[in-house]
């Protein structure tokens, strides 16, 4: 869909054109219900009037603390149709992190819990039946998108997207990510993660049919890829590492003859996952993806590509990037160093709220490292930062830190991240106690628990006589990772 004479396409004014072409053709389908477009429209309209009354206006923040269901894509369209910007943030927070997130924000209005600071909110199955369904007059606001992040200080930050919610703006990457016109969209992953909210709000926008996993069972995934005729497919490398595991005859009978697109990003793939993948689903219909939220540039490569160069995660589509030393000087070919990125035009890509970019020249960096060969395909290597990727979702180290810290007995502390065959890595905790505790896991984990998401908990702790911090204040969190792992990649025993 184009703009006319010039004039963009809202989003809202978009979805009605698709409910225009098939009024009756399923828009989205969760574990309850399946949404036809003309019913989505319906109640879109009737949410984003529920919105308005409650102070939802053009340029307000709406953060959606939603589980995955047909309510989760409601709200960020109902956001659309008011010039709003949807802030999707995990349900599971607990109260301290969603009102700082809230509070980062200025949300005008919470979906799904009370962030407790008397701001407005509604609770996620809010009945707006009682709304007009009638079309809303177009809008167009300032963002279409704005993740969170924990960031790598550990506290928590919001990336507003740069591009407009509009039908040009937001559609413009469909063809390189293969989101084709009227396909069938699998949502595998929490819808709070910038890179599955993202991608099925492009699909929604580009007619598909958006069949959502409350959340990720491996043979529940090739079920419903055979059910419904799925095309695109949304996998981080754990989630691949699951679906190879399944015993050989769940995956034999498994029908995947719909699928023309799966699409992996999130973290690195190890080699032996990546190579099953490609010879289950055909290298040509694999292609992976790396890109922060903040879209500054853009690496792909495809697995016919792949296996002409192993462990590449492509070459630069999008934007520029390249790979420098301490010095800021660029490295050749071969040398290992920091990745820094730009975009190829004068708009920005994103803005942050709660943080500021690392730059220098007009390039940032997101702390990733890496390398190109002679023929610009980029390698990965290990994080400037000490962000631990837990099975594709981010987890700071300085976020858990702080939150032992605040324990009585817990004198100082470093967080790293193991080798886990199944996430890739998962949480260790190193303690240092002022005084003894008798069951020091379960005490620190119960502290924990009320002050961070699950997905952030340490697996295990351990207890240590040693400083923590050398004399500069600094944790070599590297070198205690290295003294625990085994040369052969496993965990040694201590």
């Amino acid at each position: 869909m184009g703009d006319r004479d010039g004039v963009p396409t809202s989003l809202g004014e978009g979805l009605r054109g698709r409910v225009a072409e098939s009024p009756d053709a399923p828009a989205v389908t969760d574990d309850d219900e399946t949404v036809s477009r003309s019913e989505f429209e319906d109640r879109t309209n009737r949410l984003a009037r529920a919105f308005a009354a409650r102070g939802v206006g053009e340029g307000s923040m709406v953060a959606i603390a939603v589980p995955n269901g047909v309510r989760h894509l409601e709200c960020s369209v109902a956001a659309w149709k008011l010039g709003a910007v949807p802030l999707p943030v995990s349900h599971k927070l607990p109260a301290g992190e969603l009102e700082a997130i809230v509070a980062l924000a200025d949300a005008a209005l919470v979906v799904g819990e009370d962030p407790g600071d008397g701001r407005p909110w509604l609770r996620a199955d809010h009945d707006a039946s009682a709304e007009s369904p009638d079309p809303l007059p177009p809008v167009i606001g300032p963002s279409w998108k704005a993740p969170t992040s924990g960031g790598s200080t550990g506290r928590p930050k919001i990336i507003v997207a740069g591009q407009a919610p509009t039908m040009e703006a937001v559609l413009a990457r469909t063809p390189t990510l293969r989101i084709d016109r009227d396909g069938v969209f699998l949502v595998t992953a929490p819808l709070y993660h910038n890179a599955p909210f993202m991608f099925s709000l492009m699909a929604l926008l580009q007619g598909h049919h958006i069949v959502i996993m409350k959340r990720f069972d491996a043979a529940e995934t090739l079920d419903l890829v055979g059910r419904h005729g799925v095309t695109w497919l949304y996998v981080v490398p754990t989630m691949m590492g699951r679906l190879l595991r399944l015993p050989d005859d769940v995956r034999a009978a498994a029908d995947l003859s719909s699928v023309r697109t799966v699409l992996h990003v999130g973290a690195p793939c190890p080699e032996h996952v990546k190579r099953g993948f490609l010879v289950w689903f055909g290298p040509e219909r694999v292609i992976e993806l790396y890109a922060g939220s903040e879209s500054q540039a853009t690496a792909m490569i495809d697995g016919v590509d792949w296996l002409a160069h192993p462990g590449s995660v492509g070459q630069v589509t999008r934007g520029f990037m390249k790979v420098c030393g301490e010095d800021g000087v660029e490295l050749p070919p071969g040398e290992v160093g920091e990745i820094w990125m730009r975009t190829d035009g004068d708009a920005a890509t994103y803005r942050y709220i709660g943080a500021e970019a690392r730059s220098r020249d007009g390039w940032e960096s997101l702390g990733d490292m890496g390398r190109f060969d002679a023929d610009g395909y980029l390698y990965l290597a290990d994080r400037r930062s000490d962000m631990i990727l837990v099975g594709g979702a981010n987890v700071y180290p300085a976020e858990i830190e702080a939150a032992l810290s605040e324990h009585p007995a817990v004198l100082g502390s470093a967080v790293i991240g193991l080798p886990d065959e199944d996430l890739g890595n998962v949480v260790h905790a190193i303690v240092q106690l002022l005084v003894p505790l008798v069951d020091v896991e379960d005490d620190l984990r119960a502290h924990l628990a009320t002050r961070l998401a699950r997905t952030k908990l340490p697996r295990t702790f351990e207890q240590t006589g040693e400083q923590l911090r050398d004399d500069t204040g600094k944790i070599r969190r590297s070198a205690l990772r290295t003294a625990r792992v085994a040369p052969t990649g496993g965990v040694a025993p201590r």
